[in-house]
């Protein structure tokens, strides 16, 4: 009796391993593996002085933003094109000792002058740093939306993190380039506002912040605009893959004083599958509308061969999956002119922080804002385990 109990030991087991098994299968083959956004909470906002001062640079113009994980640092870019202070990033520390942003939470650290590949400051109006990305290497790669009207181009560069000098150059696909017809390449101030590196290191995101010339439409009230997601491979630091992302159309506001604008100022990849958080800003007339979106370039056609979607028959490109996370507008806040997105350090009770920070354009009505978020993120695995064992807390 013994025997036979032991030997029926081995069937319970293998009903234990199986269900691991097939789930293990399922999860290996899924064909979207990477993670999602399942909640997202605010928990508080910070701003910096107005005017603020801080080693003999007027801080401002903040347009983008990212973490050191490793020195619990962020580093944001500054768009100044030279008018204030050379071309720079600030180093600031943001405490979330408490699990959540005070008011004074942000301190800046320092501040570094980026240099050009003749160890040179950038020339005035040279630039129009918007997006910055850290690599794994104490670097950061910096984007520059250039100046379309005086055919500046925009640019992709490597910069050390310490001295702030030029290391590479990424190349930049020609159909983005302007020229002097005015009938191909980016729009002036709506260019490489965004950028992002995959968490292995192998990839590098950037977008339009609205159409190509040759695209399509400038967003105006109620149309938005059909963009383009450039992706490099930094194995070779050349440029692969491109995808189509449409704006949403955003309603004026009591728009009295004529003044629209909309777009792709930034975008974070959460992954190595595809997977990204969006910022889509928008000034309505009276004040800003600000949407987070989760996105995915699962099933996405790759455009980089199509020179203009007006050339062709651009409702058969299927573009990038988006959904909705959060319209910021239904907070208990007055928004600024948001236009960067990074993932800070995990929270005291050990969830994920999300910054987002504001471009003041040096104007004393507006502030460098700072808001934080708290968001909790699913792999496949937990996502599918959730569905099978509904009545489990996972």
């Amino acid at each position: 009796m013994q025997l036979i109990k032991k030997i029926f030991v081995f069937p319970k087991i293998i009903y234990v391993l199986i269900p691991i098994i097939i789930i293990s299968f399922v999860f290996v083959n899924l064909p979207s593996n990477g993670i999602e956004v399942s909640s997202i909470e605010f928990i508080g906002e910070a701003t910096l002085p107005k005017s603020l001062i801080f080693q003999n640079t007027e801080v401002g113009g903040l347009s983008g933003i990212t973490y050191n994980t490793k020195d619990n640092l962020y580093y944001a870019i500054s768009d100044d094109r030279g008018q204030k202070s050379a071309a720079r990033f600030y180093t600031l520390k943001i405490d979330f000792s408490k699990g959540y942003l005070q008011k004074g939470g942000i301190i800046p650290v320092s501040v570094t002058t980026l240099l050009n590949e003749n160890d040179q400051t950038f020339r005035p109006g040279e630039t129009d740093t918007e997006g910055i990305a850290l690599t794994n290497k104490a670097t950061v790669f910096i984007s520059s939306e250039g100046n379309a009207e005086k055919l500046i181009n925009p640019f992709i560069k490597e910069f050390s993190l310490s001295s702030g000098r030029e290391i590479v150059t990424l190349p930049i696909p020609n159909k983005f380039l302007p020229d002097k017809t005015s009938q191909k390449g980016i729009r002036n101030n709506l260019a490489f506002e965004s950028l992002t590196i995959t968490p292995d290191n192998k990839h590098l995101f950037t977008a339009t912040e609205n159409a190509l010339i040759q695209d399509g439409v400038a967003a105006k009230p109620n149309i938005g605009s059909p963009c383009r997601i450039l992706q490099y491979n930094l194995l070779n630091n050349q440029p692969e893959k491109e995808f189509f992302y449409q704006t949403e159309p955003v309603a004026p506001f009591l728009n009295l004083i004529g003044k629209f604008a909309s777009g792709l100022p930034d975008l974070l990849a959460l992954d190595n599958q595809g997977h990204f958080l969006s910022l889509e800003r928008s000034f309505t007339g009276l004040g800003f509308a600000i949407s987070l979106f989760q996105v995915s370039l699962e099933g996405a056609d790759d455009i980089h061969n199509i020179d203009s979607l007006l050339a062709v028959e651009s409702n058969n490109i299927k573009p990038v999956k988006k959904k909705l996370l959060l319209d910021l507008r239904k907070l208990d806040v007055l928004l600024d002119n948001i236009e960067g997105l990074t993932l800070g350090p995990k929270l005291p009770d050990g969830q994920q922080s999300l910054i987002l920070i504001s471009d003041n354009n040096f104007n004393s009505l507006q502030r460098t804002q700072i808001l934080a978020f708290k968001i909790k993120t699913e792999n496949p695995i937990i996502r599918l385990l959730r569905r099978l064992l509904p009545n489990i807390n996972l």
